[in-house]
């Protein structure tokens, strides 16, 4: 799974990389080393414009964990995280974003975990591993996203009536990946951008061919700093490499 990430890069950074119109004044999720469960994150969609009903690609921030549109309250959305490609397509939370509401999530890269038995004088933990491009590249992570409707809110027009919220699509891992979990977050390469992204593209055989495997390139894993391990802490000292004994895998 994928269950916590690093999003350091700028707005404009983003909107450059991806050709992405920049998300409104005041909608700036800040740089986070420790991206959890119910944040804002940054994602990379197009819908059409209200007025002129053409296509625009934006950049704009959800909220991490998906919460489809006939569910009664926000709370499973900390529990929709992922969506495993082998699924996606038919699962009933799933498959109506699956062919509309298709997005990219923007990570500098993710974290998993391997446990650590207890020895003479020390506890048993869990060791974090930072998992991320060799070449350092911003890894376009394959998500979908929904808008779900707060029936509290009486007034359609009120900001607050409509939530926003995405999930990020697993795949099996491969390379280094595999060596700490057997899932990984399944990236799409440049190329594919354009046809992941445009919501007129619906057919489910078409667009999961697009996620048959995940972009190519190698990854780079090390043993980072438990301090990860708590979504309280935040910051670039996340990244500090552990101890030689804890980065053995």
């Amino acid at each position: 799974m994928c269950g916590r990430y690093v999003s350091t890069r700028s707005p404009q950074d983003l909107s450059d990389l991806f050709q992405a119109a920049p998300p409104e004044p005041g909608q700036a999720p800040p740089p986070s080393w420790n991206v959890a469960p119910t944040d804002d994150v940054w994602a990379v969609l197009e819908r059409a414009d209200r007025e002129s009903g053409v296509l625009e690609r934006q950049l704009r921030p959800l909220r991490w964990g998906l919460v489809p549109s006939w569910s009664k309250s926000l709370t499973g959305g900390a529990k929709m995280i992922n969506a495993r490609v082998e699924t996606v397509h038919e699962k009933p939370a799933y498959r109506r974003a699956f062919a509309k509401r298709r997005c990219l999530l923007p990570a500098d890269g993710f974290y998993e975990w391997q446990p650590v038995p207890a020895t003479a004088g020390a506890k048993a933990y869990k060791q974090p591993y930072f998992i991320r491009p060799e070449d350092g590249g911003v890894m376009a992570m394959a998500g979908l996203y929904e808008f779900w409707r707060d029936p509290a809110v009486t007034a359609d027009d009120d900001p607050a009536a409509w939530w926003a919220t995405c999930t990020v699509i697993t795949t099996e891992a491969t390379d280094a990946a595999g060596r700490i979990h057997p899932r990984m977050p399944l990236t799409l390469a440049p190329a594919d951008y354009e046809t992941w992204l445009d919501p007129a593209h619906q057919d489910p055989d078409e667009l999961r061919a697009l996620l048959a495997a995940p972009a190519g390139g190698r990854l780079d894993v090390r043993a980072v700093s438990t301090a990860v391990n708590s979504v309280r802490n935040n910051g670039p000292e996340l990244l500090d490499d552990a101890p030689a004994a804890a980065g053995q895998i």
